[in-house]
């Protein structure tokens, strides 16, 4: 016994006695609360996790009494979560921080009482020191969220994060496969799963451990990368996948950031994949990848006046078919060519298309337009013409095949020829969708704006080979 008949332990500490246990343990049952009973005894809380470890009996009564009691606490939690009801939830790509580190620990949180005795859930970052600066520590960590009555207690030696119901979730390193051999878990928390540095090991080994309670449920919060693990789970069934964009969390966020980060990364692929939340993969067999076209990006405001301007045109077949592509395409007084403008109108009737065509022209002071004729190379002519377009029209048909047209034109993407001034995300998507020998696996059902990209960009390096070179133009 020590100072007036506490009971100590051997490092001075206060521990409860029986009577306070049984107090305790009693308003636990009723409440939750782990502050609230420790106050009720008449004993810090903090006395009481301390007696939890060193005391199994006590541990063991301690989760049964907040069994009792936990039916009030768990709808409140699971009213906060974003868990769907059936099939197993592996992947949930938010981009809103506060939101994806709350859906971390409602999950969490959701499992402790799945299965008694068995409340074994897995924190796993691509190392140790993100899992605790982030996932536990961090801004919008476990601890800086969790509410007051299920505040988690840290302990970093163990790599341990301890619930009052005897939840205890262990924190693991993706470098370290190995480390997730032997341990077992019912739910776990993947953070940034496309940075892991062993990612299908580190996965498949957490696979494995998944093996206890009647529902085990793992979700990954990431950055959409086209990186295998990211590929593989988008596709696995029972999969549900959730995005969202940095721009819903902008309550959270510093204006002056969001506004830089937009007028640097907008439009670009970094932007779409870091601030857009969207998963950007590369075609199988395609003529241009994401990373050429990147190392071809320049400031719309860095290539100069144009020496030469053509517009490609792809109509659509119909007054109810697809878009109509419209991309303008400069020679530059360096000799490169650039794309400057993605004009493409979505389901256009034939007057309106043809009207963008004349803006654009009229913007540029275009020299000419090649247009696809697929539909008649004098109806395409006339339809412009209503539309006082009077440069020249040169038709184009794709029967002589757009893989013989998009390939020199790839190529000379690939030798730095064309850059892009600016960025054109639609085209882009498209252009990365053509494929080899004339296949097309990009978005829609036409790749209308990178054929009228392909028509223009291929008229001007045709104008390039015959010696029609950069020249002083009469205004």
């Amino acid at each position: 016994m020590g100072q007036a008949g506490k009971a100590m332990d051997g490092a001075g500490k206060a521990r409860p006695d029986r009577r306070q246990m049984d107090i305790f343990l009693e308003a636990l049952a009723e409440s939750s609360n782990v502050a609230a009973s420790a106050r009720v005894a008449g004993i810090s809380a903090t006395a009481m996790y301390r007696e939890r470890r060193r005391n199994a009996g006590f541990a063991a009564r301690w989760h049964e009494a907040l069994c009792e009691g936990f039916v009030r606490l768990e709808t409140e939690l699971l009213s906060e979560a974003l868990i769907a009801p059936t099939g197993i939830v592996k992947d949930a790509t938010l981009k809103s921080r506060a939101q994806k580190y709350r859906l971390g620990l409602s999950l969490l949180a959701a499992h402790r009482a799945a299965v008694r005795g068995a409340k074994l859930p897995a924190g796993v970052a691509a190392s140790l020191h993100e899992a605790r600066q982030v996932m536990v520590e961090g801004e919008s960590g476990l601890l800086a969220i969790a509410p007051d009555e299920v505040q988690p207690e840290y302990e970093s030696s163990l790599r341990r994060v301890s619930w009052a119901n005897g939840a205890i979730a262990t924190l693991y390193s993706a470098a370290e496969p190995d480390s997730l051999r032997g341990p077992e878990h019912s739910a776990a928390w993947c953070d940034e799963v496309a940075k892991w540095p062993q990612g299908e090991a580190a996965w498949d080994n957490l696979m494995l451990t998944m093996r206890i309670g009647e529902n085990p449920r793992v979700v990954a919060t990431t950055t959409p990368r086209g990186v295998p693990l990211v590929r593989r789970l988008i596709r696995e069934r029972g999969v549900a996948t959730t995005a969202g964009r940095t721009q819903a969390n902008s309550d959270n966020l510093s204006p002056r950031w969001l506004a830089t980060m937009g007028s640097i990364y907008g439009g670009t692929r970094l932007g779409r994949q870091e601030l857009d939340g969207e998963m950007l993969e590369d075609v199988e067999g395609a003529l241009w990848s994401r990373a050429l076209i990147e190392r071809c990006r320049v400031e719309a405001d860095a290539i100069g006046k144009p020496v030469r301007v053509v517009i490609g045109v792809d109509p659509p077949a119909s007054a109810n078919g697809d878009a109509c592509g419209i991309v303008v395409a400069a020679h530059l007084r360096d000799d490169r060519l650039a794309v400057v403008e993605d004009a493409s109108v979505e389901r256009p009737p034939p007057a309106l298309w043809a009207q963008a065509v004349a803006a654009a022209a009229a913007r540029w002071g275009a020299d000419r337009i090649v247009a696809e004729s697929n539909m008649g190379g004098e109806m395409v002519t006339a339809t412009l013409r209503q539309a006082d377009v009077t440069l020249p029209v040169v038709a184009v048909h794709a029967s002589v095949g757009k893989a013989r047209r998009a390939e020199p034109v790839a190529l000379a993407y690939e030798r730095g020829q064309v850059v892009h001034a600016g960025a054109f995300a639609a085209l882009e998507d498209q252009l990365c969708g053509l494929q080899v020998g004339g296949g097309y696996a990009g978005p829609g059902r036409s790749p209308d704006r990178a054929d009228a990209c392909v028509w223009a960009l291929a008229a001007l390096l045709d104008g390039v080979r015959k010696g029609r070179g950069p020249a002083v133009r009469r205004m």
